[in-house]
């Protein structure tokens, strides 16, 4: 397989890294084109990996489609895939229309809010204008892979491995997510991953999914609850926040044994929330342009340009980032809750890949699915799609799930306490006497 990445930052270059480690000799993946606006910040990247025959640099500019055209035919490209902020996926998907190539990103394409009443009605849905271009991509026989990150990706592979494997009915099923991560003797807040998307995430209304009523939304950081995650992370504090999965839910529940909800709530902390409260008050999340000094800037750019760069300050983090799903139902006629996650340690990612966990942690699910494309476990296998654009929920997961540990980043499946896993710990209490 042969692949452009199109943004050579923190996912681009752990992308690239998993996938060499991942498959020393090419067998897999023969080329990975690092591409990025920085000509020096590709170049960089393809010299980490040591071989700028498999890993050339090149400068591409993701809103000139032409130039993102001409460079897929340059080197033959099977998969382009777009790890720029959010606004650019328009211009990467119509230059993989254009290409004949497959997609990949990430995350999906903005929402829109509600004109009238954000805060209650659901305007434009995130990844709405993507599967909007299903029968483009369907047509040309490619697929468009949404949201193949951690969350949205990982995630949602487990929302459909869950169904297919331990549930007989699903009632709701939410995405949960947080950390013990921390930078010894720092004050402050400080960025793990995209400050854009980050900022935009914690801002917008939260988008919340039912059977009876469609999507909707409510305010953002809405509705804390307590929320344990495993592997020495602990209890934290989780609320809701702007994230695809929802949607892939709601648009592919069919799939997912008479889901009723969905929703994605997330552990970010007193001291964050606090901050994202004050960007809003002082409109510092806004991207809408402003004039400071003669030239127009969005405020959320400013931001964005000042922070420490995520990449690099995420390297200093200390402790283990969890993310994965929840999923309430029924099995065997009892009531079951389980928690399918993955945890990963921040210094062993910086060890093993020279990028910080969150960063590894996205970029991992991604060359996963890049190989079972490549070998040929993903478009039109077993009863997979053959083209079109899709989440992962709508693609069988068992071969995803299997290879997770061989990847270095295996999951985990916490058994909840419900009425099945009461009946199951009577069990075996009296299991070794019958």
């Amino acid at each position: 397989m042969k692949v452009l990445i199109v943004g050579s930052g923190g996912v681009g270059e752990s992308t690239a890294a998993i996938a060499k480690r991942r498959d020393p000799k090419g067998e897999i993946f023969e080329t990975i084109v690092m591409g990025d606006r920085d000509l020096a910040k590709a170049q960089a990247a393809s010299q980490r990996m040591g071989d700028d025959k498999r890993f050339p640099a090149e400068q591409v500019n993701a809103t000139d489609v032409a130039s993102v055209v001409a460079l897929c035919h340059k080197h033959n490209v099977d998969m382009l895939c777009s790890f720029l902020p959010v606004e650019f996926n328009p211009f990467t998907l119509q230059a993989a229309l254009q290409a004949r190539a497959h997609h990949m990103d990430a995350s999906t394409t903005l929402s829109v809010p509600h004109p009238t009443d954000p805060l209650h009605k659901s305007g434009k849905v995130l990844g709405e204008d993507e599967l909007a271009l299903n029968d483009k991509f369907a047509d040309i026989g490619k697929l468009a892979l949404m949201g193949f990150g951690v969350e949205p990706g990982m995630a949602d592979w487990y929302c459909r491995y869950a169904a297919d494997h331990f549930f007989d009915q699903i009632d709701e099923i939410g995405v949960r997510d947080g950390a013990n991560l921390e930078i010894p003797g720092f004050k402050g807040i400080s960025f793990g991953f995209s400050i854009w998307m980050t900022i935009e995430e914690c801002t917008n209304p939260a988008v919340v999914w039912e059977r009876e009523r469609g999507f909707y939304t409510v305010p953002p950081l809405s509705d804390p609850e307590p929320f344990y995650l495993p592997e020495g992370i602990g209890w934290v504090e989780v609320a809701h926040v702007e994230h695809e999965e929802v949607v892939h839910i709601g648009y592919f529940e069919k799939l997912l044994k008479g889901v009723n909800k969905a929703t994605f709530k997330y552990a970010l902390g007193d001291e964050f929330i606090q901050a994202m409260e004050v960007f809003k008050s002082i409109n510092m999340h806004s991207v809408q342009p402003v004039t400071v000094g003669g030239v127009q800037v969005r405020p959320r750019d400013v931001v964005e340009a000042a922070a420490p760069d995520p990449n690099e300050i995420g390297k200093r983090y200390i402790g283990q980032t969890c993310g994965g799903t929840w999923v309430r139902g029924r099995k065997d006629g009892l009531e079951r809750q389980v928690y399918l996650y993955q945890v990963a340690d921040n210094q062993d990612s910086v060890a093993l890949y020279g990028t910080q966990g969150v960063v590894a942690q996205t970029a991992f699910p991604g060359v996963i699915a890049l190989e079972l494309l490549a070998t040929g476990k993903l478009q039109g296998y077993r009863d997979n799609p053959e083209a079109g654009v899709f989440p992962a929920q709508a693609f069988t997961c068992d071969d995803f799930v299997g290879l997770q540990a061989e990847y270095g980043f295996p999951g985990g499946m916490l058994e909840m306490d419900s009425e099945y896993k009461r009946a199951g710990d009577h069990g075996a209490l009296v299991a070794p006497v019958k």
